[in-house]
């Protein structure tokens, strides 16, 4: 029985290994695709990461079934399982990342009934990492040196192979910008210290350096945004030292950084250090462990259940006709489940959906679509379920709910931030607030067709606001790619008959789309639609979208920042 149990351990560890070791192997190589602009590579990257644990624990998941015989659970050896497991991770840098690969192995194994902490990390027994932090960044002292010159030293430690454009200059720019930031207050230089994390986070078109000074007022994240011009060389585009700024830049409608880190868990502490607001789930999620950022999320909800008593309700908002979705009051996210059948007017099926939440988990955000985490076999107390939500579930979705003891059972949801839906946000808006929505609106359309992504349906209803006041995009059943569509001008009536006509007069077929009609559907209310024209007229014109069609076709990589566009440097250098 000892020696089963070891090899079955070994076995999933040995997975697991592969795992990371082809996902460190593709992250190293973000940096030459930063140095050499290889953005088009840079998306492929990014989607093909996203698969690497689903394919690892597939391969790993069919030698165990080759290897060795498992039925029924046999009690007594997998709990040796477990227990050979954790002593195998007793010196592994990240012991975290295979306990969840161990639950993936096991949950696709066996029954859920057999899902406790006996058999599966429910709980992490990594507790050693946090006794034992790895050292994950480098400390200076610009007394050492003097300021500019220290800033300098740090800025080519990570040693890129392009060179800079103008390095003096960009360091001068910096540390004016810092001590506007910091407010003028000024210490002297033997009172700071700077901690600089050692590796370079990519993502799309930047490369962000993040660290921390630190001095006799506290701490002070900052994070300094690099880009390559291409031609010219690297250049600072930004700095953002506060952590409300710093956690948009980790926001939950981003792509996952390439970060080659090998301790995880060291620099999720240091970053939740930084950004206070972003729980580990956020974290992990950011620096691409998805998967652990499910991991560490079940675990956070399971707590949040116990210490708290509030019924889970349907969420605020118009019913949608694919998903139901529902909430806890207390706790800031939805949870949304596929109904079993759709209005008429949606003609797809279940799989279909899946498909467009698939292709939103491997494409671009952009920072205007919502991140998602998908779960099977999802449990909740049937006590914190409200009558009406039990009674709506049952109704909608059927086939995935059932009920075992005291609990429900849902086969099948996502689960992704709450926010407030555009439509009742826009509702009780003042007109400072209504304006900067609709230029919200707007914007993450035009980001969306410029990373290649038509939403489809563009009703208000389908768009959410978030703590930032960010517009945010999260209804995906009728999302398709830009190239799906045609674009068309709406024909004048020429005729009263046409005029008067209750149906469309001419021919429409699958996949076209006409512009103008925005105005008509999603923006019928007056005030809402003069503040839109204020800002994207164009969003109006067929002219427009052929363009941004045409550009995604050319392979034209817009620039989208995940910083206001005031505070980038070369505006500074400008003016």
């Amino acid at each position: 029985m000892d020696n089963l149990a070891f090899a079955i351990a070994r076995t999933i560890l040995n997975g697991f290994e592969h795992h990371i070791n082809l996902y460190a192997e593709i992250t190293q190589s973000a940096k030459q695709r930063f140095e050499q602009c290889q953005w088009s590579e840079v998306q492929k990257a990014a989607k093909a990461r996203t698969d690497f644990y689903d394919k690892r624990v597939a391969e790993a998941l069919a030698k165990i079934k080759q290897d060795f015989y498992v039925g029924s659970l046999d009690d007594r050896l997998w709990r040796e399982v477990k227990q050979y497991y954790v002593d195998l991770l007793s010196t592994h840098n990240q012991p975290e990342l295979a306990e969840s690969f161990y639950n993936s192995i096991f949950c696709q194994l066996f029954e859920r009934k057999y899902y406790h902490n006996d058999f599966i990390f429910v709980e992490s027994t990594a507790d050693r990492l946090n006794d034992h932090p790895a050292e994950i960044f480098t400390s200076y002292n610009p007394a050492e040196k003097g300021l500019a010159q220290t800033i300098m030293e740090i800025m080519l430690s990570h040693k890129m192979d392009v060179p800079y454009q103008d390095l003096r200059r960009d360091v001068a720019t910096l540390i004016k910008v810092f001590r506007k930031q910091a407010h003028k207050t000024l210490y002297r230089l033997e009172e700071l210290q700077f901690d600089i994390l050692n590796f370079v986070f990519y993502r799309n078109k930047g490369a962000y350096i993040i660290g921390r000074v630190l001095s006799p007022g506290g701490e002070t994240p900052f994070i300094v945004t690099v880009l390559n011009n291409e031609k010219g060389g690297l250049y600072i585009d930004a700095l953002i030292s506060d952590s409300e700024s710093m956690a948009v830049v980790f926001g939950f409608a981003r792509a996952y950084f390439f970060v080659d880190c090998q301790h995880p868990h060291a620099l999720v502490n240091f970053l939740q250090r930084l950004i206070p607001h972003k729980t580990t789930a956020d974290l992990y999620s950011a620096i691409g462990f998805h998967k652990q950022g499910k991991t560490q999320f079940y675990r956070d909800f399971l707590h949040h259940l116990a210490n708290s008593d509030d019924k889970l309700e349907l969420a605020a908002g118009i019913k949608g006709m694919v998903m139901s979705v529902f909430t806890l009051p207390s706790y800031p996210y939805v949870f949304k489940i596929i109904k079993d059948k759709f209005a008429p007017s949606k003609n797809m099926t279940k799989k279909d959906v899946k498909g467009k939440y698939r292709l939103v988990k491997l494409h671009d955000r952009v920072g205007r679509m919502a991140d998602t985490m998908e779960y099977s076999e999802v449990a909740f107390p049937r006590d914190r379920f409200s009558d009406e939500l039990l009674e709506e579930l049952t109704t909608v979705a059927p086939s995935i709910i059932r009920f075992e003891d005291n609990l429900v059972i849902i086969e099948h949801m996502y689960i992704e931030r709450r926010m407030v839906p555009l439509n009742i946000y826009l509702a009780d808006a003042n007109e400072e607030d209504l304006d900067n929505a609709m230029y919200g609106y707007g914007k993450a359309i035009k980001q969306l067709i410029a990373a290649d992504i038509f939403p489809g349906d563009m009703l208000l209803k389908n768009f959410g606001v978030t703590r930032h006041g960010r517009v945010i995009f999260y209804d995906y059943d009728e999302i398709t790619y830009m190239d799906e569509v045609n674009f068309r001008v709406k024909p004048e009536p020429k005729t009263e008959e046409q005029i008067y006509a209750a149906e469309p007069w001419y021919s429409v077929e699958p996949g076209d789309m006409f512009p103008e009609e925005l105005a008509t559907f999603a923006l019928a209310n007056p005030k809402y639609r003069k503040a839109f024209l204020k800002h994207h007229p164009e969003l109006l014109e067929a002219s427009y979208w052929q363009q941004c069609q045409k550009n995604v076709a050319d392979g034209v990589f817009e620039d989208v920042y995940p910083y206001p566009d005031e505070i980038r440097f070369c505006n500074l250098h400008a003016s």
